[in-house]
């Protein structure tokens, strides 16, 4: 009914860039606040940055400064620019939307995303 499609991940060195994109498709009505969380071997999945639907944002101590979450609702995706990414960066990103859908009836889903795995080498 609804579905996230992630890209953008891969291998780079610390200090590298990469943008992840995450693009909602289905029985969309409307979206509300748009996040990435991501989870490292062993830990739990935590928020990374997040952004309402006006563009207010929030980050993540650790990653302020450094990560730009932002989205476009022309096209219902939500990107995270992430810059002078260090080791303890990598993990398993996943993006995260709450959604209203229409199916048989109307309603409010928080919706994942596959994930994308971000490695960052040292």
């Amino acid at each position: 009914q609804v579905q996230l499609v992630e890209s953008g991940g891969g291998l780079v060195q610390a200090g590298g860039s990469l943008r992840l994109s995450c693009t909602a498709s289905g029985s969309i009505v409307s979206i509300q606040g748009m996040g990435w969380y991501r989870q490292a071997p062993g830990k739990q999945r935590a928020l990374v940055a997040a952004i309402t639907s006006g563009g207010s944002t929030d980050y993540v101590d650790s990653v302020k400064g450094r990560f730009t979450i932002s989205r476009d609702n022309t096209k219902n995706t939500v990107y995270l620019q992430m810059n002078s990414l260090k080791p303890e960066d990598t993990a398993v990103y996943y993006c995260n939307a709450g959604i209203t859908s229409r199916g048989a009836i109307v309603g409010y889903l928080e919706v994942w995303g596959q994930g994308t795995l971000v490695t960052v080498s040292s």
